[in-house]
């Protein structure tokens, strides 16, 4: 992003004194030939140059989070929370690296496209690895209080967040690809944003069908004895009780204050004051991702569960123990 005697002065130019050929055909300009914005009118994609170092540093966060999830996650098998986790990480990456790249295309609809829905849809991703684990918890502590079974905890979440990542992904594409300020980009927008809200709805019924199953569940099984046995040992280990149980709540709400700031953000277009306003953006998405992102790598299923107490907790295996018991059990009664 470097102009021959730097970049121009555009505060003494308005709509009347600037080449309109360039506004209304912004693929012509540059960072050098045209200003982001005249007179309230956007002319790039963004309303200001992404910060280099910001940008930089996010991406490298991400990166290194990706590489310990997957050495985590093929050193454990736990192959449910690595797509999870490395499917939203690695678009997290390549959402920031455009972001980078973007400085010198400001005018450009490649990379600003990459960043949108990359960065978009990638807690989308994350948010599957968290729900992944409600079904888990709800074995290790008390299957039987349970409003529903654990598996279909698991349905309604991953087909909820398959909901959010489509809408998210065709209104990004959409949004980005129409004329800028059009009714097709305006629908796009309006796609994306009935993602992003189906998201803050799932994430809300995840809270309040954890926060049941708490209180209801697992609070009332602790007093009268009747926890699952099976994982006593697990229980009584700090790294998951509270480390992994408060690491996977903080990261919901993480999440769900990222959502509700992209809501706001995608509801005023992007020209609104909130979509160029870099500092919360970077403050309400970046910083609330990466959180989310580290917390979920630091409590790593297999770093404070195990590889075969994670196993163990799946649905399936649980269903095939209960299988097996029924059968010794009626094994006893006949002998």
């Amino acid at each position: 992003m470097s102009c021959p005697g730097g970049i121009p002065d555009w505060s003494n130019f308005s709509l009347e004194t600037f080449n309109l050929t360039l506004v209304e055909h912004p693929e012509l300009c540059t960072v050098c030939t045209c200003p982001l914005e005249v007179n309230g009118h956007q002319v790039a994609y963004m309303g200001y140059v992404p910060s280099l170092g910001g940008n930089v540093f996010f991406a490298i966060v991400f990166g290194i989070a990706l590489l310990f999830q997957l050495y985590l996650g093929f050193r454990n098998r736990t192959w449910g929370y690595l797509i999870g986790m490395g499917g939203g990480l690695i678009l997290e990456v390549i959402g920031y690296a455009g972001r980078v790249v973007l400085r010198d295309h400001m005018f450009e609809d490649t990379y600003f496209i990459m960043s949108l829905v990359c960065l978009t849809i990638g807690p989308a991703f994350l948010a599957a690895a968290i729900y992944l684990s409600l079904s888990r918890m709800v074995i290790i502590y008390a299957p039987e209080r349970s409003l529903i079974r654990p598996q279909i905890y698991t349905y309604i979440f991953i087909t909820g967040d398959l909901i959010a990542l489509l809408l998210q992904a065709a209104g990004g594409a959409v949004a980005s690809l129409a004329d800028f300020g059009s009714d097709t980009q305006r629908a796009g927008i309006n796609t994306m944003i009935a993602g992003v809200a189906w998201q803050v709805f799932v994430i809300l019924l995840f809270g309040v069908l954890s926060l049941d199953f708490w209180l209801r569940g697992a609070r009332v099984a602790r007093k009268t004895g009747t926890l699952n046995p099976d994982f006593a040992s697990l229980r009584a280990r700090k790294a998951f009780e509270p480390g992994f149980v408060v690491a996977v709540f903080l990261a919901v709400m993480l999440i769900f204050v990222r959502s509700v700031f992209r809501c706001a953000e995608l509801s005023e277009g992007f020209d609104g004051p909130l979509a160029n306003d870099q500092v919360t953006f970077m403050v309400l998405e970046g910083t609330m991702v990466a959180l989310a992102c580290i917390l979920l790598t630091v409590a790593h299923p297999g770093i404070t569960v195990g590889r075969e107490r994670w196993h163990a907790a799946s649905w399936k295996a649980n269903k095939v123990k209960k299988a097996s018991d029924r059968e010794k059990t009626g094994s006893d009664s006949s002998s």
